[in-house]
């Protein structure tokens, strides 16, 4: 058994979802496990550099997790030969020009979502990167969580039978930022800077549909901004440009359909903060992060509407929970595994950059949608380009 290391550029490791999911869940927890397990028996351990503009937090950062290297200077991160992946989880509107200076270095590239502000400068990435023979790919966490995979095992069971309809919930209550603190950044809340609900979550929700269900062939979106002003981190009043709520209707393949609600601006009565219904002509699911529960057609029971007498149906006793039948590990974690040995040995891995430039398409798609309030076909996306 031989160890090898390999170096990564960590770009943007000082933000929420960079140090918490990427660095201390994923980059960390492997190195604590002695690396990777490579085909061969080897093992492969991550040796990453952390890069930012504030060297205290790099600093910290390295102090706290035995991290010998970081700096603030990008080029000496991407000069270094030794380091053979570049990884960016910086805000959206950096992203773009710092993956090109990545894949003119010849490095590999994995990043978040959405990889550009924009389609076409997704669409760029991708090119530039198979141009340049650099393996690549995009962070696509929610299929490797427990209830998304569990929900997956009943699609490939066939359980559902024919699949009608799929209803997506997500959202929650994000405070104004005047008398509690909000808990998201305030430019989420700009459109110059690249924020909005739209472009923040539909590109997670093309790739968990892609996955699930197949393609999207159209849709029909309304987006709003319920909440038009907030307060910052520094306490200062700004106006809310971007939307923080977007309400859509999706045909998919084989005219399944698809509600999808989303929202910054809702108080939570679900099971969790995304809840995804499937109904088919033999059975229901409704899966969320973590759960699963099922209904089967032998288990439905037989409402009938009467709203002049009392309902005695328990609905939420008639549902019976799929159990786990496995060791769920974190989400971010799994692909991380997945993209090393892809660098490494060539193992599987489908979420590349276009992959990245199809979720920002569907983005571009829904705000066009609601501005020209009608639906729009969602043509097929290639490195060539649309093909309608």
């Amino acid at each position: 058994m031989t160890t090898h290391y390999i170096g990564i550029i960590m770009n943007g490791v000082t933000g929420r979802m960079g140090t918490r999911q990427h660095l201390i869940r994923s980059i960390v927890a492997i190195r604590e496990q002695g690396g990777v397990e490579l085909a061969g028996g080897d093992f492969l351990i991550p040796d990453p550099i952390l890069v930012g503009r504030n060297p205290e937090k790099l600093k910290t950062l390295a102090e706290n997790y035995d991290i010998k290297r970081w700096t603030t200077d990008l080029s000496v991160a991407l000069e270094d030969d030794y380091n053979l992946i570049y990884f960016d989880s910086q805000t959206t509107s950096l992203r773009e020009a710092a993956i090109k200076r990545a894949i003119k270095a010849n490095k590999h590239i994995y990043c978040e979502k959405p990889t550009s502000t924009s389609l076409e400068g997704s669409m760029e990435l991708a090119k530039l990167a198979d141009e340049a023979g650099v393996k690549n790919g995009v962070v696509q966490d929610k299929l490797f969580l427990p209830g998304i995979m569990k929900l997956k095992r009943l699609l490939d069971a066939g359980f559902f039978g024919k699949v009608l309809s799929v209803r997506m919930e997500f959202g929650y209550w994000v405070f104004e930022g005047d008398w509690q603190e909000g808990q998201r950044p305030s430019w989420n809340y700009k459109k110059e800077e690249g924020g909005g609900i739209v472009v923040d979550m539909f590109p997670h929700w093309r790739y968990v549909l892609d996955h699930l269900f197949g393609s999207i062939k159209s849709l029909s979106v309304l987006t709003v901004t319920h909440i038009p002003e907030r307060v910052d981190e520094q306490g200062r009043q700004y106006d809310a440009t971007a939307d923080d709520a977007a309400y859509a209707l999706l045909e998919l393949e084989d005219g399944v359909i698809a509600s999808v609600n989303s929202s910054w601006a809702v108080r939570v009565d679900r099971d969790d903060l995304l809840t995804i219904q499937v109904d088919g002509t033999e059975g229901s699911a409704v899966a969320g992060l973590r759960g699963c529960k099922t209904q089967h057609r032998v288990n439905t029971p037989k409402p009938v509407w009467n709203p002049d007498i009392e309902n005695k149906i328990d609905y939420q006793t008639q549902w019976e929970e799929i159990p786990a039948n496995q060791v769920f590990n974190n989400a971010f974690k799994i692909q991380w595994e997945m993209f090393l040995k892809y660098v490494w040995e060539d193992a599987p891995f489908a979420w590349d950059l276009l992959e990245g430039a199809k979720g920002m398409q569907l983005a571009n798609l829904a705000l066009k949608s609601s501005e020209e309030r009608r639906f729009l076909e969602v043509p097929e996306l290639t490195l060539r380009g649309q093909l309608v």
